[in-house]
């Protein structure tokens, strides 16, 4: 099969369903949906056919080292959101990310050290994020929503993968982990219900890391070693491992 037609099923199919699960449980498990590797993974997926197994290596580290990016953006905006409104929140956020991404893409990391800085700074964020009451508001779905989010994601996958041998590696991974949905999931959730709901997005996208986590240290561990579908089998495996005792503290502590 064409790769740009697996792209044009896969993209969508993977968002899409991410999508309507998170619709149907509220902003803290629609965070914690979009922490996994929804775009990322694909980018590496399509980057290993395009490109091989070395260069889709490569681009792990900085999937991984961008994941250190995300955390503070999350941090960032929850604590901006609590004082401003939802455009000074994204704005200022949205800054650190771009800052912190271009020092990552200035200084390699090795891997047995990001995967665990990654954790642990997944672990502080959860710790650190604001807590508060979700007010009441218009919850109203708009029909666009889904559609929209799915174009937008399919779109970057295809771009992304497409500039990829231009902009090497590294820099593939860590673009991948710009914060598409989860930005609009935050936004939706400051405008309707408050701060507090968009913290609730934020601190389920930090839950959710955790597969995502385990998903790139298993495939990161394999790619080069087996093929291609048994790596991300394995890789796919341990994130849904991961993701679903994930989901228990989450709804044991926040309901």
């Amino acid at each position: 099969m064409n790769i740009v037609v697996l792209k044009l099923i896969l993209a969508p199919l993977i968002i899409g369903s991410a999508s309507l699960a998170g619709r149907r449980w509220g902003p803290a498990v629609s965070g914690w949906i979009v922490g996994m590797p929804l775009t990322s993974g694909p980018v590496v997926f399509f980057v290993a056919l395009s490109h091989g197994a070395a260069f889709a290596a490569d681009s792990i580290l900085g999937v991984l080292s961008g994941g250190i990016s995300l955390v503070l953006y999350a941090l960032t905006f929850a604590w901006l959101a609590t004082r401003f409104r939802w455009y000074i929140a994204f704005l200022g956020s949205f800054v650190l990310f771009a800052l912190s991404i271009s020092f990552m893409q200035s200084h390699t990391f090795p891997f047995f050290i990001i995967a665990p800085a990654l954790t642990l700074a997944a672990v502080i964020g959860l710790t650190l994020m604001p807590k508060g009451d979700v007010e009441p508001g218009n919850s109203e779905l708009n029909r666009w929503d889904i559609p929209i989010r799915v174009l937008i994601g399919t779109s970057f996958i295809l771009f992304l993968t497409g500039i990829a041998p231009f902009i090497g590696s590294r820099m593939t991974g860590l673009l991948a982990m710009v914060p598409l949905y989860v930005t609009i999931l935050a936004i939706f959730a400051h405008k309707n219900h408050g701060p507090a709901a968009a913290a609730h997005v934020l601190r389920g996208l930090l839950y959710g890391m955790f597969a995502y986590i385990g998903f790139f240290v298993v495939l990161r561990l394999l790619i080069e070693r087996v093929s291609l579908g048994l790596s991300f089998g394995l890789a796919i495996l341990t994130a849904l491992t991961v993701q679903g005792l994930s989901l228990l503290i989450l709804r044991k502590l926040h309901g």
